[in-house]
């Protein structure tokens, strides 16, 4: 049982069944809230849903304002938005077409808009806390990343800004991961290294000082320590979990 208390609250994880999602999903449902697990894959949410108490989903595309219009109409109360949502890409700017470009920034930086927007009024109402998960790739240069370090800049600095808009108002913190063991990375290895995984598994591995990937349970519990009365000081912070990378 966790030692920070949500009961009462209700909470929005975007892309909150899989991944750092779906573990923030489940820890901020062991703490007390009600979870609302906003995923545009709707069986595996709903699937996930029946498995926590209290929680519920709504399969919607964070990149559409009709979507998110329209889910936010069913609120009458939220406590907490967790903004995790995201996509990644491999190339430099050379190889990021515009294509490529324009759906990273729908979902990383759109989405990410869209949702505050709509969840602001609600979230002022009950004096909330929002968390956006950005990355490691919003603060420092990463080869072949250029759209994802792009976009993931843009959360970061959209949540200081909101952070300063509202600073009574709404508590806004960003979390800035480095790699984390999860379907994002599975994904990237099955696209660009399906013959030779484990090796470069463990190649990124070793690019954390720790030697090791995270693990979403520990980005997860950082964002309940965020979302928490303990940290209720706390506003416009950018926290890597990174296992030492941006330290070296």
């Amino acid at each position: 049982m966790s030692s920070f208390n949500l009961n009462g609250r209700r909470a929005i994880v975007t892309g909150g069944a899989s991944g750092i999602g779906e573990a923030t999903s489940r820890v901020l449902t062991a703490a007390g809230a009600s979870v609302i697990i906003f995923d545009i894959d709707a069986a595996r949410a709903q699937a996930l849903a029946a498995e926590l108490p209290g929680a519920s989903f709504e399969a919607c595309d964070i990149t559409s304002e009709e979507a998110v219009k329209g889910a936010f109409a069913k609120l009458d109360k939220l406590d907490i938005l967790v903004n995790n949502a995201g996509i990644g890409h491999v190339g430099g700017i050379e190889d990021c077409e515009l294509a490529d470009f324009e759906r990273l920034y729908r979902v990383n930086v759109q989405g990410v808009y869209l949702m505050a927007k709509y969840a602001v009024p609600l979230l002022k109402a009950t004096h909330g806390s929002m968390v956006n998960i950005a990355s490691v790739a919003g603060l420092i240069g990463i080869k072949k990343r250029f759209g994802y370090c792009a976009t993931k800049g843009a959360v970061v600095a959209m949540s200081k800004q909101l952070a300063v808009e509202y600073p009574t108002e709404i508590r806004v913190n960003c979390i800035c991961p480095g790699t984390v063991d999860s379907p994002f990375v599975e994904g990237y290895l099955e696209k660009y290294h399906k013959h030779e995984k484990e090796k470069v598994r463990a190649e990124i591995a070793a690019r954390q000082p720790m030697g090791r990937l995270g693990k979403p349970s520990e980005i997860a519990n950082l964002v309940l320590y965020m979302c928490a009365e303990e940290s209720g000081f706390m506003t416009g912070s950018v926290v890597t979990i990174d296992g030492g990378w941006t330290a070296a």
